[in-house]
């Protein structure tokens, strides 16, 4: 380190000692804040998170001091690099997240940038109203990101972008100084031009620059066509040629329309008064229109925008193919026939639902008699939320495709005339076509945008060259057409080396003078929209670089660890807060930390699987620290639209820093779970005080929990004397007798074996050890791997679709059908796939069988109850969570209703290590314990897990019934045991 280095580090030093937040000058967060949603990657200097406008002034003083960059970030979504970079990196998403003021009756709202857009809106619906730009990203994306980025979404055809919202912000100048901006008079704007301080030179160069009349010519010359709603390239110095100042027809102006989409450029937004809109009324459904190609949807988008719909979106057969293997997305596949080249999704709002159905008949009608289009489901009520999930995952599904080939941002945010979109597409395709490319179509059509992101490897030198020669090629058609290179995504890294070309040379000086009067030191977001490096420097991936061979012991189907670890296109999905529903992320939720994100887990294994110079390059004790708190909740793997599997990639992880560093104790007991427990068995009292005692203090467990206790005998042995007076049925299960509920839960077991012969099935006994999920939990992948070749040999044979495996644990039945497919030797994967078609958990199999109506809901009584379910997230991730309500509907009187919790906190074992107790804790009061508490002391609380039930019943003092339970004690004629 040289003298240079060392004085800076002190300076930084010094600084965090100031502040009253936090500066982060470690690896760890560098990497973590090096990336955004786009396709570049650079190390900050280092991250502060602030906790006060005052820590921001200090910063701001700072980096004009050492004239060194500062880049302000919310939600980090953005998708073109606007928050990366070499300086500080400034993250207001944990404490600028205020509502601070709210008028009703002039619909207004003041807030802080870190204010969620959803959460703002969930805030202001008791109140009629609701902010009304939707960004794809709205249940994460920030107030202030949406400002700097003049976001938009699927309704800006009727509302806008947020610049036709913003009504003032209070912002902090580069020299420290404070200003508020708003819409301004004639008279008001000359008298702010007076004085000589930063805000009356920034408005004195305003009205220069624009007085000039042949400036404001070369404006209307250059600039995309007024037309183009979606226009975001460079400072939106055209929006204030409408005042009557500059040769406009409005009275007033407001600079708020330049710091919308100045990505940070130019101020830091401390606060941001937004108009409100009434919530719509009436009736809404969505028409979505199939048709055999992209072309003939947009020659359909034409004729639908006569109709005035509140919204026209477009997902090509790309999009809808990578839904199809998500989870948590073919569920909202249920409006698409056969296999579509596009789908158009036209959204209508009537006042009735006669004339909704009306307007869609007419639709429907004209484009039937141009022959376009051949299926026109009309969508409504609550359905229309799952259309619009299916589309909003479009960006995150993108990153599915498997290998290094993948749909890169590059030129996906270009806007054009609608009625110029069908033309501009084609031109479009060709020049992909010269390049041997093709694309990935989808989003607003109606605003004549379209997401369009061409499949290429930037991991190569040619990819790399190529990315560049896309974006110039596609720069030049748009400027052909008079559109925008951006409509709603911002230039940030991606398109900033354009806007010369894009709005001509003299337009571009006009922002240079504009940047060097707000912001002399180039301070704020350096390297943004002016003096753009090039787009192509600084990726994710230097090209031509020698990928790793890192071997693992789990399979990634089609890909490796690394390229599985690179699926996470940074769009935050896993940010997204509890009033969203879902269970990714539960520590992020709780800590709002971004290690705890599935982004960040994999942001710092990717980075150290790429980069690092050791043999093991999983040992690094920074992979290790943002693993910490992974619950291996498994939601990532549903609620990711890239389908990343964090608990999978955790597993390899630690089964590969062990082989470096050894395994800790704790974690080979907890492993061991099944062995201990068989041996405490034999003196079940014993262990029993034992563990609530002197055995929780030497296991590191917290204090304040309760352990667990064996039961007095095994499920196994209470089994084999029950066989022998059971009776025989045509209609045979296997019964996987897992490890928690041969040992803790034996009564559950006793009644769910007692059930299941009650209606009608007989219960047998395979021989199958241990299903290895404590050993999966705690990183022991071989020897996990060891069980599952175990398993699937002893079962395979023995378990038929005629008598399937049923098992009560979720985290145990499920791993047949998760984790031992990828686990198993290779000659074992058939066998392992034919076996997990046949294993269930107890309420799918139940659930299947009243559907086939094989079962007699004339067994149950007809008492009246009311159920409140909480949900396993191996359950909501690998099944469903419907199973679960229908078979605890069979009693006819039984009334479910689902908790929206997302994980418990438990987690098996995390929750009871005393390090991770408060996490533990705070996960389970953001929804679950509340819930449970102001339930009613006769309603039923049900949960499959039986970790679950464990956290309930510490964290609540209720207990929680397995579903298995519940429907046994309905049963009229319960046999005793």
């Amino acid at each position: 380190m040289n003298r240079e280095d060392a004085d800076l580090i002190e300076k930084l030093e010094h600084l965090r000692n100031e502040l009253e937040g936090e500066l982060h000058l470690d690896s760890l967060q560098k990497i973590l804040y090096a990336t955004d949603a786009s396709a570049y990657r650079e190390m900050p200097l280092a991250v502060a998170i602030p906790q006060n406008e005052s820590d921001i002034t200090r910063i701001i003083h700072f980096a004009t001091a050492g004239k060194i960059g500062i880049i302000f970030r919310c939600g980090g979504t953005s998708l073109a690099g606007q928050v990366v970079g070499d300086g500080i990196i400034v993250d207001l998403s944990r404490h600028f997240t205020n509502i601070i003021e709210l008028n009703v009756e002039e619909r207004w709202v003041r807030v802080q940038p870190g204010v969620i857009r959803d959460a703002l809106n969930i805030f202001l619906k008791p109140f009629g109203l609701f902010f009304a730009p939707e960004t794809s990203t709205a249940n994460r994306a920030m107030i202030g990101g949406m400002v700097g980025n003049n976001s938009c979404g699927a309704n800006s055809i009727i509302y806008g972008s947020t610049r036709e919202h913003l009504l003032e912000i209070r912002a902090l100048l580069s020299d420290g100084s404070e200003a508020v901006f708003a819409e301004l008079d004639t008279e008001a704007f000359l008298g702010k031009c007076k004085g000589d301080n930063l805000e009356s030179r920034i408005y004195q160069m305003t009205y220069n620059l624009l007085s000039d009349p042949a400036s404001r010519q070369e404006i209307f010359n250059e600039f995309p066509k007024a037309s183009i709603q979606r226009r975001n390239t460079g400072y939106a110095i055209d929006m204030l040629l409408r005042a009557k100042l500059f040769g406009g027809e409005n009275d007033t102006l407001n600079l708020c329309n330049i710091i919308a989409g100045s990505e940070g450029t130019l101020a830091f937004v401390s606060q941001i008064k937004l108009n409100l809109v009434p919530i719509p009324s009436g009736s809404k459904g969505l028409l979505c229109i199939h048709f055999s190609s992209v072309e003939e949807a947009l020659r359909a988008n034409t004729i639908a925008m006569r109709f005035n719909p509140s919204a026209c979106e477009l997902m090509d057969h790309y999009i809808l193919d990578c839904t199809k293997d998500n989870i948590n997305q073919r569920k909202n596949r249920f409006f698409i026939q056969g296999n579509p080249g596009a789908v158009l999704i036209v959204e209508f709002i009537r006042d009735n639902h006669e004339e909704l159905v009306g307007v869609a008949d007419l639709l429907k009608g004209q484009l039937q008699q141009q022959n376009l289009g051949y299926y026109f489901p009309l969508i409504l009520d609550e359905d229309c939320n799952k259309v619009w999930e299916l589309r909003k995952a479009g960006l995150g599904l993108l990153s599915n495709l498997p290998g290094d080939d993948k749909a890169v941002p590059v030129i996906e945010d270009t806007a054009v005339a609608p009625d110029d979109l069908a033309n501009y597409i084609r031109d479009f395709n060709e020049i992909l076509k010269r390049h041997d490319l093709y694309s990935v179509h989808y989003a607003h059509a109606g605003a004549g945008e379209l997401h369009l992101r061409p499949i290429i490897n930037l991991k190569t030198t040619s990819g790399n060259q190529l990315f560049k020669t896309i974006a110039a090629d596609i720069a030049e058609l748009v400027k052909k057409y008079q559109g925008s290179l951006s409509g709603e995504h911002g230039d940030g890294r991606l398109r900033g080396e354009f806007i010369p070309y894009m709005v001509g040379s003299k337009n571009y000086s006009l922002f240079k003078m504009l940047k060097d009067t707000w912001d002399p030191a180039h301070i704020f977001n350096p390297g943004k929209i002016t003096d753009t490096p090039p787009m192509n420097t600084m990726l994710r991936y230097e090209p031509g670089k020698v990928q790793p061979e890192v071997k693992t012991v789990f399979r990634f189907q089609g890909q490796n660890i690394l390229q599985h670890a690179e699926q996470c296109n940074g769009s935050g999905d896993c940010r997204k807060l509890q009033f969203s529903g879902g269970t990714m992320c539960p520590s992020y939720m709780a800590t709002r930390n971004e290690k705890d994100s599935t982004r960040g887990r994999a942001n710092v294994l990717r980075e150290f699987l790429t980069n690092s110079e050791k043999i093991n390059r999983f040992d690094h004790k920074e992979i290790l620290e943002v693993m910490d708190l992974c619950l291996s909740c498994k939601g990532c793997k549903s609620e990711c639209p890239s389908s990343v599997d964090m608990a999978k990639l955790k597993a390899e992880f630690l089964q590969q820093y062990y082989d470096a560093n050894g395994s800790p104790l704790r974690s080979r007991l907890i492993a061991n779970f099944n062995t201990i427990s068989r041996i405490a068995s034999m003196f079940p009292s014993v262990y029993n005080f034992l563990s609530s005692t002197r055995l929780k203090s030497m296991a590191g467990f917290a204090k304040e929990r309760t352990i667990p206790k064996l039961h007095h005998y095994t499920l196994k042995s209470w089994f084999i004397k029950h066989k022998k007076t059971s009776r025989t049925s045509d209609r045979k299960v296997y019964f996987f007798f897992d490890e928690f509920s041969n040992y803790n839960d034996t009564e559950i077991g006793i009644k769910a074996i007692l059930l299941l012969e009650q209606l009608g099935f007989e219960v047998m006994m395979a021989n199958h050890v241990e299903s290895g999920r404590t050993w999966l939990s705690k990183g022991f992948v071989r020897k996990a791997k060891e069980i599952a070749n175990k398993n699937v040999r002893l079962l395979s044979e023995v378990i038929t679709a005629e008598a399937p495996l049923v098992g009560l644990e979720p985290s145990a039945i499920l791993t047949f059908r998760d984790e031992y497919p990828d686990l198993v030797d290779e000659m074992l994967i058939q066998k392992s796939l034919g076996l997990s078609k046949n294993t269930y958990l107890i309420d799918e199999f139940l659930a299947k069988e009243a559907e086939n109506q094989n079962i007699n809901r004339e067994l149950f009584c007809k008492d009246k109850r009311r159920i409140m379910l909480h949900g396993h997230c191996q359950q909501k991730a690998i099944s469903t969570l419907n199973v679960s309500v229908t078979c605890l509907s069979l009693p006819m009187n039984y009334q479910v209703e689902v908790i929206p919790s997302g994980c418990c906190g438990m987690a098996g074992s995390f929750g009871l290590e005393k390090e991770h107790f408060k996490v533990s804790m705070e996960i389970a009061e953001l929804v679950l314990l509340p819930s449970v508490r102001n339930t009613s002391a006769e309603t039923i609380i049900a949960a499959s897990g039986t970790s679950c039930r464990h956290q309930i019943k510490d964290g609540s003092g209720r207990n929680a019934y397995h579903p298995a339970e519940v429907l046994y004690e309905a049963l009229i004629n319960k046999p005793s045991f």
